[in-house]
């Protein structure tokens, strides 16, 4: 177990499921917490709340992460609150529900929202990141990604994609960030969220296909966040969170 007594993380998305589980995980093992949300801000003050009875330190800070300025303005807002960033979790997304055979339904207005939230605000928040992290010599990124970025199956084409340049990205920034920044990510299955609620056709015959015979929690994925934190050898991964699903693709 390491202690990140001290340390600041900030969660985009950190209201509600991954980002929220990641925010109390952290919050447990001692870091300053910083839940970014865009739109559920009660979520991300109720989280920001258990964070504080756990005993943590945290802020909850709007900001759309597609928008460069606001993401700038967030980074530094964490910065004067706690005086330093040590870990971005980029785990804010969207997604549009579009069967792959519709390709006429899949316009360049879904193709821009998804591309810009999954791909430009994962860039623009870890650029804004990376700048405060050079600072103090030191520093580490986990991007939250999906199996959708290797298999091509997923809510839509562009969803999918949105994934796979994720998954490059990741590699790409630890390459170039590398010794001092380590850039990791974690790319789950189906999880349990509210993403999928409603869908029980769906996940049900996901979980069918998965080995374990059971959907991924928040929290698994939260832990695998965790563990890449936790080890200061590991650069340029992309953890596979999906209880075996990819053997059976």
């Amino acid at each position: 177990m390491t202690d990140f007594t001290g340390q600041t993380i900030l969660v985009t998305g950190g209201g509600t499921g991954i980002g929220r589980a990641t925010c109390l995980l952290f919050a447990k093992h001692g870091a300053n917490v910083v839940v970014n949300y865009s739109r559920s801000q009660d979520d991300a003050e109720k989280t920001a709340a258990d964070v504080r009875e756990l005993g943590s330190k945290a802020i909850a800070i709007k900001a759309n992460v597609a928008d460069d300025e606001a993401v700038k303005s967030m980074v530094q807002q964490t910065v004067a609150e706690f005086g330093r960033l040590d870990i971005l979790v980029n785990n804010a997304g969207t997604t549009h529900i579009v069967p792959y055979l519709e390709l006429d339904d899949l316009s360049e207005d879904k193709w821009d929202d998804i591309l810009n939230v999954n791909v430009k605000g994962t860039f623009f928040c870890s650029r804004a990141a990376i700048a405060e992290m050079k600072k103090a010599g030191s520093g580490h990124i986990v991007n939250v990604t999906s199996i959708a970025g290797t298999t091509g199956r997923g809510s839509s084409i562009a969803y999918a994609a949105s994934k796979a340049a994720l998954n490059n990205m990741t590699k790409a920034m630890a390459l170039s960030q590398a010794p001092d920044i380590r850039v990791n990510a974690v790319a789950p299955g189906v999880v349990m969220t509210r993403w999928v609620a409603g869908w029980e056709h769906y996940t049900d015959a996901h979980k069918e296909e998965t080995p374990m015979k059971r959907l991924a929690q928040p929290e698994d994925v939260a832990k695998a966040i965790y563990a890449l934190a936790c080890n200061d050898f590991i650069t340029g991964e992309i953890m596979t969170v999906d209880g075996g699903r990819l053997l059976n693709v």
